[in-house]
């Protein structure tokens, strides 16, 4: 049941919508960093993106906070299928890319996205909530705590 304490939800809430196209060369996640910071968002988190990279650092899912050692480095075009996570600070954002003959390969994005032909991105964020993240003992990463915004400072 939600409540106005529960860390781990918050709603409803309205939902504000933007847009960006980002062009060759362009590292994704720092973009996307930035463009969260210029526009002061609270609870951003992507809705879409399609587009490709040349390449990808992304962590794979049998990675633990004690061996995180599973990485993967490409170095090859790619079509994003997917991209999808959260744009707070210390941003959660999952990837799955398609190589030349369709093989797909997903992970943690840990960075280096770079843009190969463009990346139109759609972002939302919840007008009334708010994203931080805290240490999760449980996981050993910071975790997603969602509160109302209405009880923020």
């Amino acid at each position: 049941m939600e409540t106005a304490t529960d860390p781990n939800m918050a709603g409803p809430s309205a939902l504000s919508v933007y847009a960006l196209r980002l062009g060759p060369g362009e590292e994704i996640l720092s973009c996307l960093v930035r463009f969260v910071e210029q526009k002061k968002l609270k609870a951003p988190f992507v809705i879409t993106c399609v587009g490709s990279v040349t390449k990808a650092t992304l962590r794979l899912a049998n990675a633990t906070a004690l061996n995180t050692n599973e990485v993967v480095h490409l170095n090859e075009n790619c079509e994003i299928v997917s991209l999808v996570g959260t744009l707070n600070e210390e941003a959660h954002l999952h990837i799955c890319l398609a190589d030349k003959d369709g093989k797909t390969i997903g992970g943690h994005v840990l960075g280096n996205l770079e843009v190969f032909t463009t990346a139109e991105i759609v972002i939302g964020e919840g007008d009334h909530v708010c994203f931080t993240r805290k240490m999760d003992d449980r996981t050993g990463f910071p975790e997603l705590v969602v509160s109302s915004r209405s009880l923020q400072i």
